[in-house]
């Protein structure tokens, strides 16, 4: 990337980042000054918090837009154009398990979840539990995009199995669940896997990035819902955190 590229990326970025921003401080403070009435002390770290998140986020988008985007693409054309091109498989149970695991938005709900269970729900086993299923799902979209499978048939499929199990799972299980399908289609997942899957699709005979490379972040999404409720469901027999 050339030098004024990467400078007028970066302006791009930090406006963008001040839109997310600024009006949610704007609203604390507001809330802050006509009704929480917190201590300075607390108004103070917060406000370094959002400092620090301000650069943060401008590091990680522009790290995302000159590295992670295109070492995805990169990665996905490599393998796709081999006559082995299975490799893809294995490869995005990989990718799937290192990217989750490392999720800022996985740490944090598993870090939620631990504390809202007082401890029964260990966050490094609702971790494992959210990188090895969407490792599983990962590798899923990638047999679906080497040998053609329809992805309608695999979202049938496995929101049938989530609505069954929503129906028997435990309330508590059942919000944990959904919440974490919604988490594990974070940033690193949907700028590196995506990439990966529309390079690899861009370039597999007879495939259409359109129809083929898409899908991805929707089985993605699903990943967490069934093992979740399972657990639920396995924890309820053994006597564990059920509902009331």
């Amino acid at each position: 990337m050339r030098l004024i590229d990467f400078i007028e990326n970066l302006k791009k970025i930090i406006l963008e980042v001040i839109i997310v921003l600024l009006p949610l401080s704007f609203l604390f403070l507001i809330l802050q000054r006509y009704l929480l009435k917190l201590p300075k002390q607390y108004t103070k770290n917060l406000l370094k918090g959002i400092f620090l998140t301000f650069v943060g986020m401008i590091l990680f988008f522009q790290g995302i837009d000159i590295g992670f985007l295109p070492a995805g693409n990169s990665i996905g054309i490599y393998f796709g154009n081999l006559k082995s091109n299975w490799l893809l498989i294995p490869l995005g149970f990989l990718m799937g398990l290192l990217i989750t695991y490392a999720d800022p938005g996985v740490i944090i709900i598993c870090d939620q979840i631990e504390k809202a269970s007082s401890g029964f729900l260990r966050s490094g086993m609702v971790k494992k539990i959210l990188s090895i299923s969407v490792a599983f799902f990962v590798s899923l979209a990638m047999i679906k995009l080497v040998y053609g499978i329809a992805l309608i048939t695999i979202i049938l499929i496995g929101y049938s199995i989530v609505i069954l199990l929503s129906l028997i799972s435990d309330k508590e299980y059942l919000a944990i669940a959904f919440d974490s399908g919604c988490v594990v289609t974070g940033p690193m997942a949907v700028t590196f896997l995506m990439a990966l899957s529309l390079g690899a699709a861009s370039v597999i005979e007879g495939r259409n990035p359109l129809i083929d490379g898409f899908g991805l972040i929707s089985l993605i999404a699903l990943a967490p819902m069934i093992p979740l409720m399972i657990f639920g469901l396995i924890i309820r027999y053994r006597g564990g955190l059920t509902s009331e």
